[in-house]
């Protein structure tokens, strides 16, 4: 793996300014590093304890403290707001980010974080169900509907999949139907939504304040 394998389109407008150069005097003797990145320098969007690790060693040492709780998103005309919404669940280290309907996305809102957090895909609702009955993932709906709970004062289940619908329709009836929960976001404003990668951002941290170890942040 080279040093640019990592590194998206988007990044490469500020190299200079990101990132660490070649490491400096002699490498270290440990498999994590990749010999490319320290020969290099590290120009990824990485924290700085992941500089000059190779892809699957951060991979790998995420999986070792991941959050049980899941992300899914409806896809079934083409959302832009995927990427977003992916950037945001590899910050806050969740299990998996689901795609539920085309397996198709934008890929420009992720920012190469989609490397370093799970991904699957499900045809339909059904699926996404099915998968959530499997790993006794409660299922969460984020809709503002009649009915549903503020996620300001709910209690998010700790082991969950968080399912957020399409900018415009919302989520589908196959979703609202399998919840067990469903929670909106106190709105003030004059419009009817937000927007799904920002709705998205909002009920994962809503997760985090109730169920995460905060000293292990970064």
């Amino acid at each position: 793996m080279s040093a640019s394998h990592d590194v998206g389109p988007t990044e490469w407008v500020s190299r200079e300014e990101v990132g660490v150069g070649p490491w400096p005097g002699e490498w270290p003797a440990d498999e994590r590093y990749d010999p490319d990145l320290l020969r290099e320098g590290d120009r990824r969007n990485v924290v700085d304890a992941y500089r000059y690790w190779r892809r699957e060693a951060i991979v790998s040492d995420v999986d070792s403290r991941r959050h049980p709780f899941h992300v899914a998103i409806e896809n079934f005309q083409h959302d832009h707001n995927i990427g977003t919404v992916v950037r945001t669940a590899n910050a806050f280290a969740a299990a998996e980010v689901h795609i539920v309907g085309r397996r198709r996305w934008n890929r420009r809102g992720a920012m190469v974080t989609d490397r370093y957090q799970h991904l699957r895909h499900h045809d339909d609702v059904s699926g996404l169900v099915a998968f959530a009955a499997s790993q006794n993932l409660a299922v969460v709906a984020v809709d503002n509907t009649p009915g549903s709970e503020p996620v300001e004062t709910a209690s998010l289940p700790r082991s969950c999949v968080l399912v957020f619908g399409q900018e415009g329709p919302g989520l589908s009836a196959g979703t609202r139907d399998a919840a067990a929960l469903t929670v909106s976001i106190a709105q003030f404003g004059t419009t009817r939504s937000i927007n799904a990668g920002v709705a998205a951002g909002i009920v994962m941290h809503a997760w985090i304040r109730q169920h995460a170890d905060l000293s292990t942040a970064w």
